[in-house]
């Protein structure tokens, strides 16, 4: 065999909630030494799992048997500017495509705040951003490859294989091994970034005023406080010229050192004197002040995480939303619970794509997070039937305990998928106890 192996080896995620040992680490570098680590171990009974950064919080991806690394599948292959797409191997970081883009003149037209997945896990979980056309990595997905339970290797389009499209953009890894990604893109644009501090009652009275008013708009409110961070992002156009971005020491004093080294050390402490996270909270949201500035488009949709949490995420129907949400405080507020991390609240439009959480309806996300070092349980707990009393779809790769008979009544073409599945990966090559809890045997 070509590909790079290891001895028997452990793997983590980010977060520090799923764990495995003893794995056999392969390291292919294209389609065909993918394919070649997938019949070994179909014919030897054995599983392989496609596991890149670990930035997921749930076992999506955890390997019970074969860790197939993806660090030697990355960059961009190849760039189509009349038909405008980039198709890139899957184990591409995000915030690397990114950057290749850049240099390209060329853009995503959303993504999330986090750029650490490599592209496979960033669409095979559903990762999004909040407003625009196309809030999902997924839905601008218009090509892939991927390397089936039997070792076939089957490329995808809206000419070939479509129906291998439509459901493996969102795909949970259950389908198969994916080798290239291919995106819509746009020319390189600027975003407008313009945060400033607003109190509850205020942000959401402005709220459906401000997603309606600015392509993409964020909001962050902090228990145990009245007060929202609010982040709106109108597009800036395409004369790279005009960009105004943050002075060096500023971008280092807010997004360094207070949102990672600072919050860090806060959050971490608070876990030792939880009756202080309420007032600092209340501190914390006080000493926000407004900023502006205008910037390339992923230097300002994406933010570096250092400090390690946990999170939980659905996405509920967007008519309702701002309702939910205040459930949520009620809740919250009765429990007597602390918690020292925001609450992020996004919103997205509906897509086609059938595993999407915003798969034909507009949506709205809420987004619960602790410090790895606490105890999250408690608090998803309280959180998590709030959103199931309202059709919330959870995140695939954040924290929930949803399994197959909840999920079916959510996901109108779970049946398609599901037989997809069954074409695609008979022998269950690519399965794990997440995999099995969520899709069934």
């Amino acid at each position: 065999m070509s590909t790079s192996q290891t001895a028997p080896t452990s793997w983590r995620n980010w977060s520090g909630l799923e764990s495995a040992t003893g794995l056999e680490v392969v390291r292919p570098a294209d389609a065909a030494e993918v394919a070649e680590v997938v019949r070994s171990a179909r014919t030897a009974g054995r599983t392989v799992k496609s596991a890149g950064t670990g930035h997921s919080f749930t076992g999506i991806a955890t390997p019970r048997h074969v860790h197939l690394l993806p660090e030697r599948m990355r960059g961009i292959v190849a760039v189509d500017r009349d038909a405008m797409t980039v198709t890139a191997l899957a184990g591409t970081q995000l915030k690397a495509f990114n950057a290749e883009l850049d240099d390209l003149g060329l853009s995503l037209h959303n993504m999330g705040d986090i750029a650490e997945q490599t592209l496979a896990g960033a669409i095979s979980t559903g990762t999004h951003g909040t407003g625009g056309r196309a809030a999902g990595l997924a839905a601008q997905v218009v090509g892939l490859e991927l390397v089936t339970g039997t070792g076939e290797t089957v490329r995808a389009s809206a000419t070939e294989n479509a129906d291998v499209l439509d459901l493996a953009r969102v795909g949970l890894g259950a389908l198969g091994v994916l080798t290239t990604i291919t995106f819509a893109v746009e020319p390189l644009f600027l975003l407008r970034a313009e945060e400033r501090p607003m109190t509850w009652t205020d942000a959401l009275a402005a709220f459906d005023d401000l997603t309606a008013e600015h392509d993409h708009v964020d909001m962050y409110w902090f228990p145990h406080s009245d007060r929202m961070l609010t982040k709106r992002n109108p597009r800036a156009g395409t004369d790279l010229s005009a960009a105004e971005p943050l002075p060096r020491w500023r971008a280092w004093l807010d997004d360094d050192l207070l949102s990672n080294a600072v919050f860090g050390a806060q959050t971490a402490a608070l876990n030792a004197f939880p009756r202080a996270i309420p007032a600092a909270n209340r501190f914390a949201s006080r000493l926000l002040g407004p900023r502006t500035y205008t910037d390339i488009a992923h230097r300002v949709f994406t933010t570096e995480r250092r400090v390690v949490f946990r999170e939980m995420e659905y996405a509920v129907p967007r008519e309702t939303g701002l309702e939910v949400l205040r459930e949520c405080r009620t809740a919250f507020e009765r429990s007597g619970l602390t918690v020292s991390f925001p609450v992020e609240i996004r919103v997205a439009p509906a897509d086609d794509v059938p595993l999407s959480t915003s798969y034909e309806r507009d949506s709205l996300y809420l987004a619960f997070h602790t410090h790895r070092r606490a105890d999250h349980r408690a608090y998803f707990a309280l959180m998590e039937p709030i959103m199931r009393a309202h059709a919330g779809r959870p995140h695939w790769g954040k924290v929930h305990t949803l399994a197959a008979d909840d999920l079916a009544g959510l996901y109108p073409r779970l049946g398609d998928f599901l037989t997809l599945r069954e074409r695609l990966d008979p022998d269950r090559v690519f399965a794990n106890a997440y995999l099995e809890r969520v899709l069934g045997a």
